[in-house]
């Protein structure tokens, strides 16, 4: 049995002095105490030496949406190209490039430092959204499962909380065209699939208990239509999530060949519901946001790789009016920070609509808000128990230093607003997932090792 007594901590009905919050042998919390009175029973926690003290503890994100392979691309890309208009499609053109030179040792060295990075920032759960499969050229590796098994391997380095999502890749578009030379490491039939997803599972088995697979189609362009319902039911319990409406150009193509828009089609087609999470959705019109906002869906945003790929702007104001789901995810890796994610999303809604506080209510300050959303969107696409400081719950959470000289006097939901809009992920002292204490004093407990090989790989990739 751990303990770990807060200060203040942010509990499902508000802000809490004086918490003790108990962690089981499995990871799972095991009780919630408010403002012990007993004098002895306070000796006690201030002496003991299974108990850890933090100023402001919180319930820790998931991060929805992740490859993790394009950490190792970051600050690469940002040249223009042979076109005068650099785009998405000419970022993806470099993006497959790259992928020709990783090894699986890279891959796994890798994802372990950006889920060191992932924790660091405040992260307890790692959604891998995994499409990278076979060999260089398409060929299946021996194991059809390798690469999976490699996010598997770097989960147990750095201790982070593991969604896996094999990612079915059939096509090249609506057409059906064939994958490109770029996509081939990446390919999969449905019969490829079902075994690959079998094999991802049964690499998941050595795991800790928290760990969970999901099932994920690429996107509307990449699959066969018919094939979405037999994906649902390959684990018709897990979490399914797909990129949906992201670019214009991506819009036009369904449109052309399907005769609806992304989300038109995909709402008139398919019982969408809260088992589905789809990723970006900046391109969608008033009657589409209301529909995914009823679905019960969870739309998985990346404000800063939309920002950094010109995707566009997600309907943030009138999709959260209709009680819809969202959840934060790093997409690329090019900046990992889960406070900076949060106020790019808030930023990009008072910069479209000339507004200040966009996503504000009357009850609750923008950081309270957006961060009570995405812990619950965030625990629903990891499918996992987590999102709330609560018995049963996996002990997922994060602590933030009050000594930070912008949080000098702060109470309540102005710590939050502090963390998101004024700090940055310095802040982050502590991070616990499924109770692994990961982060002490704002570092990973293995940053040396980790970020040591990742040197090692990143000398060998830039000098190829």
């Amino acid at each position: 049995m751990k303990n770990i007594h807060a200060a203040r901590a942010l509990l499902p009905d508000g802000w809490a002095e004086n918490v003790t919050v108990g962690i089981d042998d499995t990871g799972r919390i095991s009780s919630v105490h408010k403002a012990p009175t007993d004098k002895n029973e306070l000796a006690l926690l201030s002496n003991s030496s299974d108990i850890t003290h933090v100023a402001v503890l919180l319930p820790a994100v998931a991060n929805l949406h992740s490859h993790a392979f394009q950490r190792a691309m970051a600050g690469m890309t940002e040249k223009r190209g042979p076109d005068p208009r650099d785009s998405f499609w000419t970022w993806r053109e470099l993006m497959f490039r790259f992928l020709d030179r990783l090894t699986p040792e890279d891959v796994e060295t890798i994802a372990a430092f950006v889920q060191m990075e992932m924790l660091e920032a405040g992260y307890a759960t790692n959604v891998e959204f995994h499409y990278l499969h076979h060999q260089p050229g398409g060929p299946e590796y021996g194991d059809v499962a390798e690469l999976a098994t490699r996010i598997a391997a770097a989960a147990t380095t750095s201790g982070i909380g593991l969604t896996l999502l094999p990612v079915h890749y059939q096509y090249g578009g609506c057409d059906k065209r064939a994958l490109g030379p770029g996509q081939c490491r990446f390919g999969t039939d449905m019969t490829a699939y079902e075994r690959l997803w079998s094999a991802s599972h049964k690499a998941l088995c050595e795991l800790p208990e928290d760990t969970r697979i999901g099932v994920a189609p690429h996107s509307l362009r990449a699959v066969d239509r018919n094939s979405l319902a037999p994906l649902l039911q390959i684990a018709p319990d897990a979490p399914f999530h797909m990129h949906l409406a992201e670019q214009i150009a991506e819009v036009e193509e369904v449109e052309q060949a399907w005769g609806a828009r992304p989300v038109e089609w995909l709402m008139d087609n398919i019982a969408v519901d809260e088992r589905w999470c789809l990723i970006h959705c900046t391109q969608m019109l008033p009657h589409e946001t209301a529909a995914l906002a009823a679905s019960g869906a969870v739309a998985g945003l990346c404000p800063i790789t939309e920002s950094s790929l010109g995707d566009g702007i997600f309907d943030g104001v009138n999709y959260m009016e209709g009680s819809g789901r969202i959840g934060i995810g790093s997409d690329s890796n090019i900046r990992i920070s889960l406070s900076e994610e949060l106020r790019t999303l808030d930023y990009s809604q008072r910069l479209r609509d000339h507004s200040r506080a966009a996503l504000a209510t009357t009850e609750k300050s923008t950081a309270r808000r957006l961060y009570d959303e995405v812990l619950h969107g965030g625990a629903l696409a990891a499918g996992r128990q987590s999102g709330c400081i609560a018995a049963g719950q996996w002990a997922d959470l994060m602590s933030l230093d009050d000594q930070h000289p912008d949080m000098e006097g702060l109470t309540g939901d102005s710590l939050l607003d502090t963390f998101v809009f004024a700090g940055d992920d310095r802040m982050v002292t502590d991070v616990w997932s499924a109770g692994r204490h990961q982060v002490r004093g704002g570092r990973h407990v293995a940053r040396e090792p980790i970020v040591s090989r990742y040197r090692q790989v990143m000398r060998k990739l830039r000098s190829l």
